[in-house]
């Protein structure tokens, strides 16, 4: 979906259209959801703190996120892809792979597909999608990223490793920042230098990732699309108007925390026998701590308890607290529901 939270909101409120939007909180602690792409012209960005991308765009409207409405969007757009195929691994409330090697349809070109799905959720929903079509799930997702907004691309068989090789590894779809910087030490530009690599060099360098990263640079990618993958987590996260130094100032904020995965776990039959909590401090480093338990939680309180316990462990905190998290995983359940996609709530956008 194209700049979907914000797309959202614009289609629901007409004085937002054409103008440059932002979904999440404007103030001082808030952090953009999305941006649309009248913000962007202006270097707006996702996970852009809200002070910044006020700064880049003073014109910027900021707007509330409505997560129940985008899940309801959502919602619509997986019971059309439903008519076309089976093979459904969502990724988040907007993205998903679909595997429409054999379709429902029996529609023997993939573009095509593409062309009635995007058509459909648009005259369902009002919003436009675009798509990437490949043999791997690689290629399509780059093929997604180019012609953004309300368009769609191919990259063939035989294309797929020539485009690679002209393609920037900072690019890449599961190149972050931080193994981007890692490939440019590396002397690692661009695919084709990623090419030029051996399978050692790749797992020395970078472990696991190691022979993902050498399929690639090849335009090979054997991952098959997985429908109804089992969710691994629940979170919830929180990020304070003002930092917290004291412990039972900070207990009282692990609340709602509890509280909103235990009734997320509680509404779809989870169960999680491992809570971890999340500590981001003023200077923006990170700590977690874990505790299993040989049998699930069974309420918000026995979350809460041992939430608690574990943000002890840190106190002394060694700086003041700007964010908190409560993480549930070990799960099990109703796992015919359970997906891929991970819920993270922020109660401070």
């Amino acid at each position: 979906m194209d700049a979907f939270y914000a797309s959202v909101e614009q289609r629901d409120n007409p004085e937002l259209r054409g103008k440059p939007v932002a979904v999440g909180g404007e103030g001082p602690r808030g952090v953009l959801t999305t941006a649309s792409y009248e913000a962007r012209v202006f270097g707006v960005r996702s996970a852009m703190p809200s002070v910044t991308a006020a700064r880049k765009c003073p014109d910027l409207i900021f707007v509330k996120p409505r997560f129940e409405v985008y899940r309801a969007v959502s919602q619509q757009i997986r019971e059309i892809f439903a008519e076309y195929t089976p093979m459904v691994e969502p990724l988040s409330l907007d993205e998903a792979y679909l595997d429409v090697t054999e379709n429902l349809k029996c529609m023997p070109i993939a573009t095509e597909i593409a062309l009635e799905i995007r058509a459909k959720i648009k005259a369902v929903t009002g919003l436009t999608a675009s798509a990437g079509i490949s043999y791997n799930k690689f290629l399509a997702k780059m093929a997604s990223d180019l012609n953004k907004p309300d368009g769609q691309a191919v990259i063939t068989p035989k294309n797929g490793a020539a485009f690679v090789e002209q393609l920037a590894v900072k690019k890449f779809h599961g190149v972050g920042p931080a193994t981007a910087e890692k490939m440019h030490r590396l002397g690692i530009e661009i695919g084709a230098d990623l090419k030029t690599k051996s399978l050692p060099f790749l797992a020395k360098h970078f472990g696991k990732s190691g022979p993902y990263f050498y399929g690639i640079a090849r335009g090979i990618d054997e991952r098959q699309v997985k429908p109804n993958r089992v969710r691994k987590s629940v979170g919830a996260e929180d990020t304070f108007s003002k930092d917290i130094d004291d412990l039972d100032l900070a207990v009282l904020e692990l609340g709602p925390l509890a509280e909103k995965v235990w009734r997320y776990c509680e509404g779809k039959d989870i169960a999680a026998r491992t809570v971890t909590v999340k500590i981001k401090y003023s200077d923006f480093t990170q700590a977690t701590r874990s505790r299993t338990e040989s049998i699930p939680f069974v309420d918000r309180d026995s979350i809460l308890h041992a939430a608690t316990g574990l943000l002890a462990t840190v106190y002394p905190f060694k700086l003041s607290v700007r964010l908190l998290g409560i993480t549930l995983s070990s799960l099990s359940g109703d796992e015919s529901d359970i997906t891929s996609e991970q819920p993270q709530f922020d109660l401070d956008l």
